[in-house]
């Protein structure tokens, strides 16, 4: 006959395994219920909802005036005033307010089962660009996904967990680092190729990494191609000598080969892949309407950035000291001389979720 302590122990030991199979049915229940029931980010600062604030790097928004438009006006290493893409994906799917990062150590088991941003400020296609800032490389990013696949099994089992990454969205955006940060700024890739032949090799890396995502069982991805980046605040000043403060229509001119290789790219994938559904994300096209009529946007200023003089400043060179900085973020496009405002992120967004996502579905 058992004692007391033992059948108390015993006791104990059942209700930890019905709490455990409860939660595991609820996981499951939550995964089968929802059309998506989760989203995941790859690439740079247009999607790092944090990543970089628990690495070595330089490249972080996680002091003021980042975030000062964010809940609590509290910096979380997002490069704006206020919320991403990331979070206003999440938020329009109705899959969770916002997309934390995968490296905060204080992630739940509920945010790995609604998704996580991979992301990293600063980084590209090519291993050079990661290396150069100190970021997140790619391939990295993906290591961490398959890592990330395995907590997620171990919540609701193998096969729950390959059902929900096939329904889920993977968003990438990459691409306009490895053009501004390494090619047009260090004279190593400009002497091994020409702007064509960057093209094609950051777009021979971007196909691998394409295919290895789908072998992971990615179905739904949403490509997000690169801004005009001549017209980013800060190679308009770099270039002002020439452009007379206008865009600098040499490196817009890589943005659209790089962007019309990608849709082809695209294009090429899917006879290959059936199975595949890709969404086509011309961020491109929307960041040159809102500079051709920033009016119907409700915008005033879209060739300055709201932090400090609007010219150069982003990152550390952005922080609370940095004099001039605006009032009102809302009123502009970009808030440092690289990254977009919350407003602008949101008009993004809502477009994308409106216009392009639903292919996926």
């Amino acid at each position: 006959m058992k004692s007391r302590a033992e059948s108390l122990i015993s006791y104990s030991v059942l209700y930890s395994l019905i709490i455990i199979i409860a939660q595991k049915c609820d996981y499951i229940l939550f995964i089968r219920g929802q059309k998506v029931p989760a989203i995941f980010l790859f690439g740079d600062s247009y999607g790092d909802t944090g990543n970089n604030d628990f690495i070595g790097t330089i490249v972080t928004g996680d002091f003021p005036p980042y975030g000062r438009d964010f809940e609590d006006h509290i910096p979380t290493g997002r490069l704006s005033n206020g919320k991403l893409m990331s979070d206003y994906f999440a938020e329009g799917l109705g899959i969770k307010e916002l997309l934390p990062p995968y490296l905060d150590p204080k992630l739940k088991a509920q945010d790995l089962l609604t998704g996580v941003c991979f992301s990293s400020s600063g980084t590209g296609l090519d291993n050079l660009t990661a290396h150069i800032l100190n970021v997140i490389p790619v391939w990295k990013q993906i290591e961490y996904f398959k890592e990330y696949r395995k907590k997620l099994a171990g919540l609701v089992g193998e096969e729950e967990a390959a059902t929900m990454i096939k329904r889920a969205i993977f968003f990438i955006s990459i691409g306009t680092n490895d053009f501004i940060v390494n090619y047009f700024a260090l004279p190593t890739r400009r002497l091994q190729f020409t702007v064509q032949e960057y093209t094609d090799f950051l777009l021979n890396i971007y196909t691998v990494y394409f295919k290895e995502l789908y072998n992971l069982g990615a179905t739904r991805i949403a490509v997000i191609n690169v801004p005009p980046l001549g017209c980013l605040p800060i190679e308009r000043t770099l270039g002002s000598f020439l452009n007379k403060g206008g865009c600098d229509e040499k490196i817009n001119q890589a943005a659209d080969g790089f962007n019309s290789g990608l849709n082809a790219m695209i294009g090429g994938l899917k006879p290959a892949f059936p199975s595949l559904k890709i969404a086509y994300l011309d961020y491109h096209t929307l960041i040159s309407e809102f500079i051709a009529n920033p009016s119907k946007y409700d915008l005033d200023v879209i060739a300055k950035a709201c932090c400090g003089t609007g010219t150069f400043e982003i990152v550390f060179l952005c922080n609370k000291f940095t004099p001039f900085t605006c009032p009102d973020a809302s009123k502009y496009l970009f808030f440092d001389s690289v990254h977009l405002t919350q407003k602008a992120y949101q008009n993004i967004s809502s477009v994308f979720l409106t216009r392009n996502v639903p292919q996926l579905l």
